[in-house]
């Protein structure tokens, strides 16, 4: 059996490849590497190329007709770049999806798993999001997913095919065997933040202090990279009862850890890890911040089997681990 990847060269993509590869389902990678590393495609079956080039597609089903599900992971993910241009990201997230699912219907292969975004909910007071919370995407980003997430369900009603969309917030951490990791050397998130500020030997910012939350300081739903990726695994395994065969279907899953982590707490887990020495200093939220969301993973518990198995702390081991690793790699 094998399953078909595509922007299986980037820091998600590479870490769901690497987690089928080790349940013995072969991956075959296609990525344009606009945002993807060659030497993460290393030891798999890999095609460079546009998931929008029909004729690729049918080369590469041509040759791996045991292809049984493809996971589409391949998006621009930056929310200021996507407000920054808009335009780019409509054409990659929501034209180049409606291409591929064309491509896959065209060559039989009725089965996709969906890489979303939470980020598309509206936090329900507790900040809190579920499957039944409402839609209210902020940015470009947000917006680009949940358009292709409606495309893709009206072409389920229409064309049999059947799709999986997974929804999350902050992937963090890397392969715990070091194999990838985020590719980019100024990660924008917190803990990228915070290392960044650990390496330079300079205080991190707490930028905004007085939000509504536990300790005053927004909340993230950080999960550990790894554990995205055993989720992916995981509706692969249990596609067709999650989604039955025959008619075509469309089926939503978050997956987070239930409660999320506060700036502050991240930083005292952080410390926990790298000791006290780590620096810290408070300043106003910025325009454009938000309090954040977390998300419940209730139904993900109950049609995978699913719950995220790595720490906060874990997570920023193989950080801090992958950080160290990727300075010799020569990463952007």
């Amino acid at each position: 059996m094998k399953v078909l990847i595509t922007g299986g060269a980037g820091f998600i993509g590479s870490t769901i490849a690497s987690a089928f590869a080790e349940r013995g389902i072969t991956p075959v990678v296609l990525d344009s590497l606009v945002t993807g590393r060659h030497e993460f495609t290393e030891g798999k079956i890999f095609y460079q190329g546009d998931i929008g080039d029909g004729a690729l597609v049918d080369e590469i089903f041509a040759a791996h007709p045991d292809i049984a599900v493809a996971v589409h992971c391949a998006a621009l993910i930056v929310v200021p770049d996507s407000m920054a241009d808009p335009h780019r990201y409509y054409q990659v997230n929501l034209t180049r999806t409606l291409d591929l699912a064309g491509h896959l219907i065209r060559n039989g292969c009725d089965r996709m798993i969906f890489a979303s975004t939470a980020g598309m909910y509206r936090p329900e007071p507790d900040l809190s999001v579920t499957e039944r919370s409402a839609l209210e995407p902020q940015n470009p980003y947000t917006r680009s997913k949940m358009m292709a997430e409606l495309l893709l369900e009206d072409l389920c009603a229409a064309y049999g095919l059947r799709v999986v969309s997974l929804r999350y917030l902050n992937p963090i951490g890397a392969d715990p065997r070091m194999r990838t990791g985020l590719q980019s050397a100024k990660p924008t998130h917190a803990l990228g933040k915070m290392i960044e500020s650990y390496g330079l030997g300079v205080p991190f910012r707490i930028t905004g202090v007085d939000w509504a939350t536990r300790d005053g300081t927004a909340v993230r739903d950080y999960i550990h990279v790894w554990d995205i990726a055993r989720a992916f695994c995981q509706a692969a395994d249990r596609f067709d009862a999650i989604v039955p065969a025959g008619a075509g279907g469309y089926e939503v899953i978050n997956l987070g850890t239930g409660g999320g982590t506060t700036v502050r707490e991240l930083v005292e887990a952080f410390r926990g890890v790298v000791g006290d020495g780590f620096l810290v200093e408070e300043a106003p939220a910025r325009p454009g911040d938000v309090v954040g969301a977390y998300v419940d993973p209730a139904k993900a518990r109950e049609l995978l089997d699913w719950k995220p198995e790595f720490s906060i702390e874990d997570a920023i081991r193989h950080s801090l681990e992958w950080a160290s690793r990727r300075s010799t790699l020569g990463a952007a």
